[in-house]
């Protein structure tokens, strides 16, 4: 058992820690209050979630990916973040797969503090691959619920399915189902779509789905193949352009001394007729 550390009236229990309530935290002077968000831990012991291997890894990392491309593209401020200790006042912490708190500068954090924040996430992911099952999709949908949580996705990574949540209101604290479009769940949250694209969860931008890096990345390398292609093709035909100009200018050069030449035979030829006109001429006068 470890030393609770200790704020004031406010008591942190490192065994279960928790942030300090909302009556505690406005009684805190703020020195008080940075030293209760520092004692926080950032640390989540691997008993809270067990790894599940690279396809959990995978389904958070390409999701984080393909979300910090789009809003980092689209210029909004949403902070994106996977498995961050997350502090809501007075309970004990979540760590979500993936959460999203929109309008908020999205600097790097080792853990989110609710009340010093001034708000909780506005999304939260979990990808399940094994394990308890109703910790996702039965503990987790009321209690994100219960905290204010607006939009909660379940991707059931082993049974490829995608479950989604909603609160109706700001005010309400009991979720209701996302019901899927021509497989689409809409997050107004994010501002697009969720659907399961195989093995893979694929967000739509309008009919457009995001790219994931691997996918840019073969992408990119495609279109650089194809100018590079297009690239080579243009520097034959300019080999070919110009050697047939110089082959032009060759056959211009060899009519221009050929004409000269003519030009020069023509005026031999007419001096010769002169010179025998005029001689005949003499040659007239003298007989």
């Amino acid at each position: 058992m470890r030393t609770p550390l200790a704020v004031g009236d406010y008591v942190l229990d490192l065994d279960d820690p928790r942030a300090p309530t909302t009556e505690q935290w406005a009684r805190m002077s703020p020195d008080e209050r940075r030293k209760v968000v520092d004692m926080l831990p950032s640390e989540v012991p691997i008993d809270v979630f067990a790894p599940e291997g690279d396809p959990h890894r995978k389904a958070k990392t390409s999701t984080l990916d393909a979300l910090e491309k789009h809003f980092r593209r689209t210029g909004r401020k949403v902070y994106l973040s996977s498995e961050l200790p997350v502090y809501y006042p007075g309970t004990p912490r979540i760590v979500p797969d993936v959460i999203a708190v929109c309008d908020v500068e999205p600097h790097e954090r080792n853990k989110w503090v609710v009340v010093d924040e001034g708000k909780g996430p506005d999304f939260a992911l979990e990808v399940h691959v094994s394990g308890d099952r109703r910790k996702d999709h039965e503990e987790n949908v009321e209690r994100y619920a219960r905290l204010g949580i607006a939009e909660y996705f379940v991707f059931d990574r082993g049974r490829l399915r995608l479950h989604g949540h909603r609160l109706p209101s700001a005010q309400a604290r009991v979720y209701r189902p996302i019901l899927p479009q021509e497989g689409r769940y809409a997050s107004q949250v994010l501002g697009l779509d969720l659907m399961l694209d195989g093995s893979k969860l694929r967000f739509f931008y309008g009919g457009a789905p995001l790219m994931e890096a691997d996918e840019l990345i073969a992408k990119l390398g495609g279109m650089l193949n194809d100018v590079i292609a297009h690239k080579e093709e243009a520097e034959r035909r300019a080999d070919e352009l110009e050697m047939r100009l110089e082959d032009e200018q060759r056959l211009r050069a060899d009519a221009e001394r050929e004409r000269a030449d003519a030009e020069r035979e023509r005026a031999d030829a007419e001096r010769r007729l002169a010179e025998a006109l005029a001689e005949i001429e003499r040659m007239k006068r003298g007989g």
